[in-house]
């Protein structure tokens, strides 16, 4: 009997941690609350609920808001990378029809051909180079000793 494996389900499923709130959802409550603990410290009463009330219902929203069954964080992320670049190409048509035929009917000027000249190899240099090879380097050719 061949072997069986047990294939894991569920894999987008987050550990739930209190109750029905996961670990990024207890993240972020938490650091929301450290804010506006911060901000309750630092100003008047009326600053306080001026920051802490936007500050709040962001991070209520980013916790427990799920958009086409995925988190509101990746919703933001696509929306910035949408805004950023966007899919749809427009084209920006600055020639006029007669300057685009002028420009492909213009021939250039065909470049000389780069030849790479490398002088040939002598019977004398290729047995050189050969014994270089299969001596592994021990071999030193005549023209090399006397330089």
């Amino acid at each position: 009997m061949p072997d069986q494996f047990v294939v894991p389900q569920f894999l987008d499923v987050e550990s739930k941690i209190i109750g029905p709130v996961t670990i990024r959802q207890f993240v972020v409550l938490l650091s929301a609350g450290l804010i506006g603990t911060l901000f309750f410290r630092l100003f008047d009463f009326a600053l306080f609920l001026l920051f802490t009330i936007p500050i709040a219902i962001f991070a209520i929203v980013i916790a427990f808001v799920r958009i086409n069954g995925q988190p509101f964080h990746y919703f933001m992320i696509n929306a910035v990378q949408t805004v950023r670049r966007p899919n749809l190409r427009v084209w920006n048509k600055m020639r006029t029809d007669a300057e685009l035929r002028a420009y492909l009917m213009k021939k250039e000027a065909p470049r000389p051909p780069i030849s790479f000249h490398k002088p040939p190899l002598t019977g004398s240099r290729l047995r050189d180079l050969s014994l270089v090879v299969n001596t592994g380097g021990v071999y030193v050719p005549d023209d090399a000793k006397s330089q």
